[in-house]
């Protein structure tokens, strides 16, 4: 792993001292476009501005000690952006993962994607599989990247798989539970998120996660995409050390436990 910088280092040793530091945390990148527009330049600027934010990110949560990074890459939404638009987003993916690899191997972060792969071409498809190749050994953190995904999608997907498997006797339907249902998610053996960021100041999930963030602490912070950097990551931490999780409990319960 990259070495902190000692401002950086500081402010990370505080965190671990003042709380939990959360195991799953969830990104909805929002704001390229509107951050691009901003400045008087294109969607695709901002898009390709936002690959930093995302390098900050992924070391930041790997020096915290954060175990999984789920960021919302690419939506089944987004491919009924224009053509052209969706075309660069696909270049710039197949870029980024060239690009960045070896960065994630220098970090121990091993790299997964969850989503509806099929539906990427098969130059980024190639290029994924092979980035997931060349990190699978890494231990220190998870990075799934959330492509061609929507929540609804994926709890289709899993009521689908299920009902196989009670048609094949394989499972009864009165089997089915919460838990056996979250495996059959794309998600399936990692965690729900504890804390979920939005960027840009939307107040909507945009179809992320939905059954996951089910009792996800959310966060919602008014900087574009582009410009988050780790004191942002920081300060959305912070947030979440400060709440109360009591998962359908109430205060004196989770005193008594």
């Amino acid at each position: 792993m990259i070495e902190p910088k000692p401002k950086d280092k500081a402010v990370q040793d505080e965190l671990k001292r003042n709380g939990e530091i959360p195991k799953h945390i969830a990104i909805i990148m929002d704001g390229n476009g509107r951050w691009a527009k901003k400045i008087g330049k294109t969607r695709i600027f901002g898009h390709r501005q936002g690959v930093t934010s995302v390098r900050e990110t992924v070391e930041a949560c790997g020096q915290l000690g954060v175990k999984y990074l789920t960021l919302y890459t690419f939506s089944t939404e987004n491919w009924k952006r224009p053509k052209e638009e969706v075309t660069i987003l696909m270049k710039l993916l197949i870029s980024s993962l060239k690009n960045e690899t070896d960065r994630l191997n220098e970090n121990n972060v091993r790299l997964i994607a969850s989503g509806n792969l099929e539906k990427l071409p098969d130059v980024v498809y190639r290029e994924l599989r092979d980035a997931m190749e060349k990190t699978k050994d890494n231990k220190l953190m998870t990075l799934n990247l959330a492509l061609s995904y929507s929540g609804r999608w994926d709890i289709v997907n899993a009521v689908k798989k299920l009902t196989l498997e009670c048609i094949e006797g394989k499972m009864k339907p009165e089997d089915i539970s919460e838990q056996n249902f979250s495996d059959y998610l794309i998600t399936g053996g990692i965690p729900d998120p504890d804390l979920m960021i939005r960027t840009g100041g939307e107040y909507r999930i945009s179809n992320f996660l939905l059954w996951q963030l089910a009792y996800t602490e959310i966060y919602i912070d008014n900087v574009f995409w582009p410009d988050f950097r780790r004191k942002h990551l920081y300060e959305a931490i912070r947030e979440f050390q400060k709440r109360e999780r009591r998962f359908g409990l109430v205060s004196e319960q989770l005193i008594k436990r």
